[in-house]
Order: structure tokens, then C-alpha cells, then sequence
């Protein structure tokens, strides 16, 4: 019975830090599926809890990235401190700025470092995009770049192995 629980917590702890890591910003599925399938999680379990957690900060930053910034901006700190983000973020979204949508969904779908739904998310927030469209993009191009995670770390795996 011991060892039954003990084999629960171990799975259960696996699946949280899989979800947990997708859910930071940077790392995300760049990191959690990587992570998840090297602690004997198949690829697609890894992925699915992934892409979750990875999408749970996304209304968050859609809706409240905009007023947070502008309460940011009634002192000198705050107006020094939201300019360095509009800047960082805005600087990234060139390619979204022309294309909208798709452009949004590419900028996700592309697994590396400083895009993902994070950035996409803020850089959806800053162009003022329709949530319900934001929210479609960032969804799909997530799923892709949980696709190619899941690609990459199930080939690096059997490789190795």
C-alpha cells in the first residue's frame, strides 16, 4: 500500500511541475515538455499539461496588462518601469504588428527563447487585439509549438537512449 502511494505522489508531482513550469514565463513548453518526457512522461502527456498550464496566465495578461501599466505610469518609477516593458515588449512585435492574427499565432508557434505566450500575450494586450481573437491565436500557435516540443524531446530521447 506504502509503495502505491508512493508511486501516486510521484506521478501527481511530475504532472504539477510539468504544469508549474509551463506556467513561467520564459520557460513555458520550451522547458516543461523537455522536462516532463525525461522524467518518463510520454510525449503527449507532457505536452497536453503543457499546453494547460501554459495557457493559464494568458486571460490574466489579456485583460489586466493594460490597466496594471497605466497605474504603472501615475509615478516616475512606475512610468520608468512600464516604458522598459512597452519598450522590451513592443520591440518584439513587428511581425505581428503586419500581420495581426497570423502573425500573432507564428510569433507563438515559434519555440524560442522570448516568444511564447507570455510576450504574445502582452504584445496581443499593447495592440489593443480583440481578446476572443488574441486568445484563438495564441491557443493554436501554442499547440504548434507544443507539437514541435513534443517532436524534439520524444527524438532527443529515443536518440539518446
Amino acid at each position: 500500500m506504502h509503495d502505491m502511494i508512493a508511486y501516486l505522489i510521484d506521478i501527481v508531482s511530475r504532472e504539477m511541475a510539468v504544469f508549474l513550469i509551463a506556467m513561467l514565463p520564459l520557460a513555458e513548453l520550451k522547458l516543461a515538455i523537455p522536462y516532463g518526457v525525461s522524467m518518463g512522461m510520454s510525449p503527449l502527456h507532457a505536452a497536453a499539461l503543457g499546453i494547460v498550464g501554459s495557457m493559464v496566465p494568458v486571460p490574466f495578461i489579456l485583460l489586466l496588462l493594460r490597466p496594471v501599466i497605466a497605474w504603472f505610469r501615475k509615478t516616475v518609477f512606475g512610468t520608468i518601469i512600464a516604458d522598459k516593458i512597452t519598450n522590451r515588449v513592443m520591440g518584439k512585435s513587428s511581425k505581428v504588428k503586419k500581420y495581426r492574427i497570423f502573425g500573432l499565432f507564428i510569433f507563438v508557434a515559434i519555440p524560442l527563447p522570448t516568444t511564447g505566450v507570455w510576450t504574445g500575450s502582452a504584445i496581443a494586450a499593447l495592440l489593443n487585439m480583440r481578446i476572443r481573437n488574441a486568445l484563438m491565436s495564441i491557443f493554436f500557435g501554442n499547440c504548434c509549438a507544443a507539437a514541435i516540443m513534443m517532436f524534439v524531446s520524444h527524438t532527443a530521447i529515443t536518440s539518446f537512449s
